[in-house]
């Protein structure tokens, strides 16, 4: 099994989609990868050299992918909450960011529907 950027690669894919497992690295940039260290697309992973392997190691290296790629994510979502800009405060309040409705729709990023407590009263007191 290929490893690379501390990832596991799968040996039964092409190296074009096996590449995508890295977070960070969509088709677009894993095409470019493999252009750059002069695979084909279409070679499967287990069928790639060591050399390969090596090559396509150190390419990857050169980009922000997985934890440093995560870290600066995320470091950029706490200042934005730090100097307080409006979409800070959306993050904050876990509403979505940028200018979706929420009267409606919005239920995956403010979660499932409260229960709502209508018909409930109070049980007549025993005198």
């Amino acid at each position: 099994m290929a490893r690379i950027a501390g990832v596991n690669i799968p040996l039964n894919k092409r190296a074009e989609i096996g590449l995508t497992y890295i977070f960070g690295i969509g088709q677009p940039t894993a095409q470019d990868l493999l252009d750059q260290v002069g695979i084909d697309h279409s070679t499967q992973v287990k069928d790639l050299t060591e050399d390969e392997v090596v090559k396509l190691r150190e390419a990857v290296d050169q980009l922000d992918v997985e934890g440093d790629l995560r870290r600066e994510r995320s470091q950029n979502v706490k200042r934005l909450m730090e100097i307080g800009s409006y979409r800070g405060l959306r993050h904050r309040r876990g509403l979505p960011v940028r200018g979706q409705r929420t009267k409606t729709n919005a239920r995956g990023r403010k979660g499932p529907r409260r229960m709502s407590v209508t018909g409930k009263r109070k049980p007549p007191s025993g005198k």
